[in-house]
């Protein structure tokens, strides 16, 4: 394992599926981290999505340019969101029971993936949006829609277990703690996501914490991944936006040695805002 230069464990909170149908949960979760002065990363999902695209809602724009300037990221989630016909069984499967349907690149191939990745930058540039990132719906992508990342220009995209550096080809291992609202599994992921925080802050494992909307609908799960979060604060830990990681991720320092590999960079951490809530 290496480790980043400046002090801390780093984990990245995300909020994903934001569109215009998902807007209030959105908010009330960035809300959350503003409190923390957490900066977050945005993933959108730019056309229509259980609703209308991000463009037939202005408020919904002005608030995401709103977050950018405070320091959060904004970051391309797919197209539309949802799962395409094609692909191996075991693909379908995953898409299936895994990502619940929404895998839309695990199946692509290069062309279909850059269409489609296309189109999501497309609607973005219409609102002055300019992701450098790239997070698939479900974290899975076929390797067509790797090569169209790379052929596009991303600096970056996730899986489930890692963050890419599309630049350099690195891979940083580093776990997303998510909710399964609804399904199986929901209290234990719960309690994983509010004890591994603070565990892999201290152990100096790198980890993520992914958001959704329709975590807020079921008792007891903002609670548990706010708790992870102050736990992983309270231990140190060191909050990124995927874009700052990968940024800083070359300066980054072979495992063994000790102190700051040169001189640590400046953190740039979200403006802290306190709710009214």
């Amino acid at each position: 394992m290496t480790e980043l230069s400046e002090p801390g464990t780093p984990f990245v909170v995300s909020i994903h599926d934001v569109a215009p149908a998902s807007a209030e949960p959105c908010r009330r979760w960035l809300a959350d981290l503003d409190e923390r002065g957490v900066p977050a990363t945005l993933l959108i999902v730019p056309g229509p999505w259980r609703g209308p695209a991000l463009p037939e809602d202005p408020a919904l724009v002005a608030w995401l340019r709103e977050a950018e300037q405070r320091g959060h990221e904004l970051s391309l989630h797919g197209y539309a969101h949802e799962g395409v016909q094609g692909g191996s069984g075991p693909r379908q499967l995953v898409n299936r029971v895994l990502a619940r349907g929404c895998a839309e690149f695990c199946a692509l191939d290069e062309a279909e993936a850059r269409h489609r990745l296309e189109d999501g930058l497309a609607v973005l540039d219409l609102v002055g949006i300019k992701p450098v990132g790239f997070t698939p719906p479900g974290w899975l992508a076929s390797p067509g829609a790797y090569r169209a990342l790379k052929a596009l220009g991303f600096r970056y995209t996730t899986s489930h277990l890692a963050v890419h550096d599309l630049s350099s080809g690195r891979r940083l291992a580093m776990f997303a703690l998510s909710h399964r609202p609804g399904g199986f599994g929901e209290r234990f992921g719960a309690r994983l996501m509010r004890h591994a925080g603070a565990r892999w802050a201290r152990r100096g494992t790198p980890f993520r914490i992914a958001l959704h909307p329709q975590d807020l609908a079921r008792p007891g799960l903002r609670e548990a991944a706010l708790d992870a979060i102050d736990a992983a604060l309270a231990a140190g830990a060191r909050p990124y936006t995927y874009a700052r990681l990968v940024e800083t991720y070359p300066r980054r320092r072979p495992t063994g040695t000790t102190g700051p590999a040169g001189r640590a960079t400046t953190q740039h951490p979200v403006r802290r805002v306190r709710s009214g809530k």
